[in-house]
């Protein structure tokens, strides 16, 4: 059996199938019905709580913003976690009052009254229903991430500056400008409670996540909302008894949405701007809990590899938009707030330990429960309180990794054009002027296109004429410009680095080529590869970029095709009597010696992947090479592997010039020290070792071994009284104590994940890694730096057919532990030397599961194995 097959002891949790217990429907049956969608666990039930700590003191808060009933906050609270829970498409998302939507929603409650905003949100309920069912949602998700956040951005700095207000004692004014011009009229007339209020409010949000020791583990389990509200509440009702506070009216008087009134295309542009910041902004949300649900997954996985972790579907935006739909639909009709899913909320719910949909429904009824019941509690409240807190949320949504990414991709104009569109003149506007900034740079982008010329020394002294950009209309000026000053009949090779050429550019390109070549000149097209623009994707290589996928750099083995008989040097001359060529056997590659054509093969890869290096690899590397050559090499690893060519070392550690210095033989095998020439001793492997912990001061050495080793299967398979005078053979014999270790009793057998070798070839190969560490101890450099604690050993092992690396448990790897256990490797994970020892399981069944604790059977085992 061979030993790259994957085993089917390590699957990964997300691939192999749960072990199907009695009653369990099979995989292709159809699923259960009843129950299973809202089955409630202990982390729903936590997380619902935990949400609506956090729901109900911001929704308040987001209703006194809007200058709206605050029963209305409630009323899409409750909405948004029961409707939008059950029926909306991403299962651990939150939706209520919408933060995105507070400046708009302010500013048409103003405009119209509540009752019409009202029907405006019924309408832009419609609208998402309309665009959800013609399957828009992610077409949504194509505008440029800069006017996106740049609008949320905005619409952030509108909150703080209306907030600020309620928080100094005063009132906010209609629009974001008129806030920030009446703030030093407001800073003038300052009344010292509410501001003392909102600045403990605030200090709280801040400081309470960052409470240190065991008391703020157990503190910070009460999120840092209901806290500061709840402080600010007891502190206000002991020093500030005449406060204003929040006033929740009667339910009798509570108001419903009525015909609107106003003019047609106004009342249409309002509810496509609702419509369209609500929906921006949940699907956002959605795709940001589908990363926050991946990334607790894989922390899981890390955690607990032995446990599955919990499955949680990946957002249906169309059917997620449908849903912020219909509940935006009913919020409107039953005097709500508009309603879109909330990155604050969703993220705590998802952190909480939520499974499923119970949680968001779950928190949406005790939002209900509390509207009815804790009245009278919620009255006690501070409206600076509340204030404070949406500012804080309002400055949180001016995101500084936003920022930084925008501006890495050089869309910060975008970005600040749209920022400065909805605070200056509203969230529509904003979204026009940023989608015309973004326009804009496209077509500066577009017209972008750089020339320049180079006159060679050598190669016949071509030009070299580099074209970088798109070639189009707008370019060709610039072009013309450029290839007019050049002398006429010169040879010159045309290098165009862009993906678009236009009818114009083109022509322009054609006739002056043409003109050159009627003057005798010469000129070649080629694509940034190098190879030539016309010719077949195998001259060119095209499909070869540095770091993509391994297996596109097959493009350079492909087959030497022979020539046919016609085409051979002396055929025609043999076929009418003349002599033949003595050199035509060679040309054709049928009678050239084995491995004649594969040696002219090689040496084409070879040639054409250090010309492939020498075009797209070296400007990437040249400045760090540089660097390192006039620094020195300061590699702080030693990688000790096997020479087997599927090992690719840079490529499984993610490392670069400078980082490993590595060793590699037959086997990766380390001869015992003080070896002697007639017991096959070698000094390379020792004199790389001595160099590297004595002269380099490496910090650890890693010997890694490999699935399929050769070396292995050849120490398995020799027969007993085979010649071992080959140089091969002499340098095997140092893999002999490994074959020992495996066979011997004192020594328990090596175990990778949780479970056995796969068959005797892994065994041995795992078992080589930890004989070879012993022979690593016993050099005089190695154990002396081992005994200073200045030095590490690791141990590794790399499965080639699943791409996957497993490392020696610490204990074994220093020498002091029983056990012999490789653990997976987890994607995306730091193992540092604080990883704690950990001892897999011995699988339940497998050919080896049933060996005495004395290790008595390990033999008829091992040959059980092969």
């Amino acid at each position: 059996m061979p030993a790259c097959v994957p085993t089917r002891n390590d699957r990964n949790h997300h691939d192999s199938p749960l072990p199907r217990t009695a009653g369990e429907k099979r995989p292709h049956s159809p699923p259960p019905r009843g129950g299973r969608r809202f089955r409630v666990t202990a982390g729903d039930l936590s997380a619902s709580i935990t949400v609506f700590l956090i729901a109900v003191p911001m929704s308040l808060g987001l209703a006194v913003a809007m200058d709206a009933p605050l029963e209305a906050g409630l009323i899409s609270a409750a909405l948004g976690g029961i409707v939008a829970g059950m029926i909306g498409g991403t299962p651990l998302q939150v939706s209520g009052p919408s933060a995105g939507l507070t400046v708009v929603t302010a500013e048409l409650i103003q405009v119209y009254g509540w009752r019409t905003t009202c029907a405006i949100t019924v309408g832009a309920g419609l609208l998402q229903i309309l665009l959800g069912s013609l399957k828009a949602a992610r077409g949504a998700l194509a505008v440029s991430p800069a006017i996106v956040h740049g609008t949320l951005a905005g619409i952030g700095v509108a909150i703080a500056l209306a907030q600020l207000h309620i928080v100094l004692g005063g009132s906010p004014q209609s629009s974001a400008m008129d806030n920030a011009l009446a703030l030093p009229e407001q800073l003038a007339r300052i009344s010292p409670a509410a501001p003392l209020i909102g600045g403990l409010t605030i200090a709280l949000l801040v400081l309470w996540p960052r409470i240190p020791g065991a008391a703020g583990r157990a503190l910070r389990r009460i999120p840092a909302a209901l806290a500061s509200v709840a402080a600010a509440t007891a502190v206000a009702a002991v020093a500030a008894p005449h406060i204003s506070r929040v006033d929740l009216p009667s339910w009798s008087s509570h108001a419903l949405p009525e015909m609107p009134r106003g003019p047609v295309l106004a009342l249409a542009t309002a509810m496509f701007t609702v419509m369209l910041v609500g929906s921006l902004e949940s699907l956002l949300a959605a795709v940001a809990v589908d990363k926050l649900a991946s990334d607790r997954t894989a922390e899981h996985t890390q955690r607990q590899p032995d446990m599955p972790p919990p499955r949680v579907a990946r957002s249906d935006l169309d059917r997620e938009l449908r849903g912020q739909g219909i509940t935006n639909l009913l919020a409107g009709v039953l005097g709500g707030l508009p309603i879109s899913g909330g990155a604050v909320r969703s993220s705590a719910n998802v952190r909480a330990g939520a499974t499923g949909r119970a949680a968001t429904v779950l928190h949406g009824v005790w939002v209900l429960l509390a509207a009815g019941c804790l009245v009278s509690v919620l009255e006690w409240i501070p409206l600076a309180a509340l204030a404070a807190l949406v500012m804080v949320v309002g400055i949180q949504m001016v995101n500084y990794a936003h920022i930084r990414n925008v501006h890495r991709h050089r869309e910060f104009l975008v970005y600040g054009a749209t920022i400065t569109g909805v605070i200056v003149f509203g969230v529509l506007a904003g979204v026009a002027i940023g989608i015309a900034a973004a326009v804009g740079m496209a077509l500066h982008r577009l017209a972008r296109t750089r020339v320049s010329v180079t006159e060679g020394d050598g190669d016949g002294g071509r030009f070299l004429v580099t074209v970088r950009g798109q070639l189009t209309f707008l370019a060709v000026p610039r072009l013309s410009r450029v290839l007019n000053q050049l002398p006429q009949g010169i040879d010159a090779i045309v290098e165009l680095d862009g993906f678009f050429m236009d009818h114009a550019a083109y022509e322009a390109i054609q006739d002056w080529r043409t003109t050159q070549v009627a003057h005798g000149g010469s000129i070649v097209f080629t694509g940034r590869s190098g190879g030539r623009i016309g010719e077949p994707a195998s001259a060119a290589h095209s499909c070869c970029r540095p770091w993509t996928p391994w297996r596109n750099h097959h493009c350079h083995d492909r087959p030497h095709q022979p020539t046919t008989a016609a085409e051979r040097p002396g055929a025609r001359a043999g076929r009418s009597g003349g002599s033949p060529d003595p050199h035509s056997a060679g040309a054709s590659g049928h009678d050239a010696a084995p491995g004649g054509t594969r040696g002219r093969g090689s040496a084409h890869t070879l040639l054409s992947g250090i010309s492939s290096f020498q075009l797209n690899t070296a400007p990437l590397v040249r400045e760090e090479l540089a660097r390192l050559a006039a620094e020195g090499q300061r590699p702080s690893q030693l990688f000790l592997t096997c020479a087997d060519s599927r090992l690719v070392t840079s490529m499984i550690t993610s490392s670069g010039p400078g980082d490993l210095f590595t060793v590699r033989n037959v086997g990766n095998l380390v001869p015992p020290s003080g070896a002697d020439g007639d017991g096959g001793g070698d000094d390379s492997v020792a004199a790389a070792i001595e160099y590297a912990v004595d002269v380099l001061q490496v910090e650890s050495i890693t010997v890694c071994g490999h699935s399929g080793c050769g070396a292995m299967q050849a120490l398995l398979n020799a027969e007993p009284g085979t010649p071992r005078t080959t140089p091969l053979w002499r340098w095997l014999r140092h893999g002999l104590p490994s074959l020992e270790r495996m066979s011997s009793r004192d020594h328990s057998w090596a175990r990778i994940s949780g479970r056995m070798p796969a068959d005797a070839v892994e065994q041995l190969c795992l078992t080589n890694v930890v004989q070879q560490l012993d022979h690593l101890r016993a050099h005089e450099s190695v154990a002396r730096r081992l005994a200073d604690g200045t030095l590490q050993l690791h141990g590794m092992y790399f499965h080639v057919g699943e791409a996957q690396a497993y490392l020696l448990t610490e204990g074994v790897s220093s020498g002091s532990g029983p056990d012999e256990v490789f653990e997976r490797v987890a994607p995306g994970i730091d193992i540092g030397p604080e990883k704690p020892d950990r001892v897999a399981a011995l699988p339940e069944d497998g050919p080896a599961a049933a060996l005495p604790e004395d290790g008595s059977g390990r033999e008829e085992a091992r040959h059980s194995l092969v």
